[in-house]
């Protein structure tokens, strides 16, 4: 193995940034120190944050850094999609003190943690119940702020290429009156409504008051953590409802982008709500809908679903990036 042995990982979204150590072993394999999270808001910009990490490890930080972004990795300046910090890869080197650096998009950095994670941090959820493939695409898309999609392919002998995309934004498509409620609804705010919309954590709000008109029922105002929590809780029916409609809608898309991507491998589910609702998922008619794909029912129901259970895959994704970028 040509290359540092420790580095620094980071996974930059709109309100966090997570820093960790991360150290390779002489086979390459990768483990995480204990990880600190920054609020983005509290920093002027991904410097002072970065010096703020360094402060907190003693000054002295591995002169290797893979960061994640949640945005578009090219171009002369990266900007962030939920955050006013931006990086300039020219400067990367003389800002942080470093020689070697990998920039890689957010859900790339979760492509390479699926590709790298042993069969342990991954959770059956629907199909076989049998590892991702060696060999072939293996569909990943992760509900959070957004919807995050990406693609792995593996050869079969241990080598492997992530390729991140922006899924997220195909066309919705409702399968049943409640869901072409839902899309009436999300219509009248944007004259194209993606899937992400409809399947991500905030897209819970839209889901739950469609519901609400549809029973004449009177509701107050809520944001989206609230009605997750009433919904996971049982403390609230109609946000309960919401929920199972979302684990749907959820089931139709993955089916949607596995036979997209040709992602017959596997597919997984990251991100931190996708883990938080795992039991839900199981539950629910996610493995339905995600099977419901007319003539192909059969060849859907040969796919081995997962949900990623490594805690930090960001962290680790970009760390493994770093890897597949700068190691002979």
């Amino acid at each position: 193995m040509a290359g540092p042995d420790r580095l620094v990982a980071v996974d930059i979204g709109g309100t966090h940034a997570r820093f960790v150590i991360a150290t390779f072993d002489d086979d390459g394999e990768i483990t995480l120190d204990e990880p600190v999270t920054l609020k983005t808001e509290d920093h002027a910009s991904f410097q002072t944050a970065w010096e703020d990490f360094g402060q907190m490890q003693g000054g002295d930080l591995p002169r290797a850094v893979s960061i994640a972004v949640a945005g578009p990795v090219g171009g002369e300046v990266i900007k962030f999609t939920n955050n006013p910090w931006i990086i300039r890869p020219a400067l990367v080197k003389s800002k942080l003190n470093v020689d070697a650096f990998t920039i890689v998009n957010d859900f790339g950095a979760v492509g390479h943690a699926v590709a790298r994670a042993p069969d342990s941090d991954f959770l059956h959820l629907t199909g076989p119940d049998e590892p991702l493939a060696a060999e072939g695409t293996i569909s990943i898309m992760g509900p959070g702020t957004g919807l995050g999609v990406a693609h792995v392919w593996r050869d079969g002998i241990g080598g492997y290429r992530v390729q991140a995309t922006e899924g997220g934004h195909v066309d919705f498509a409702p399968l049943d009156n409640i869901e072409d409620a839902i899309l009436a609804r999300l219509r009248k705010r944007h004259n194209r409504v993606s899937v992400e919309r409809v399947v991500s954590g905030p897209a819970i709000v839209d889901i739950y008051a469609t519901l609400a008109r549809m029973e004449n029922r009177a509701t107050i105002e809520q944001d989206d953590r609230t009605i997750w929590q009433a919904g996971m809780a049982g403390e609230d029916s109609l946000a309960a409802a919401a929920v199972d409609r979302f684990c749907l809608s959820l089931g139709s898309v993955a089916g949607d982008i596995a036979l997209a991507q040709g992602g017959f491998g596997g597919v997984v589910i990251a991100g931190g709500l996708g883990y938080r609702i795992r039991d839900t998922l199981a539950e629910s008619g996610f493995a339905e809908r995600f099977r419901a794909k007319g003539r192909f029912e059969k060849l859907m129901s040969t796919i081995p679903v997962k949900i990623i259970t490594h805690p930090q895959p960001g962290l680790f994704g970009a760390a493994a990036a770093f890897a597949k970028e700068h190691f002979a």
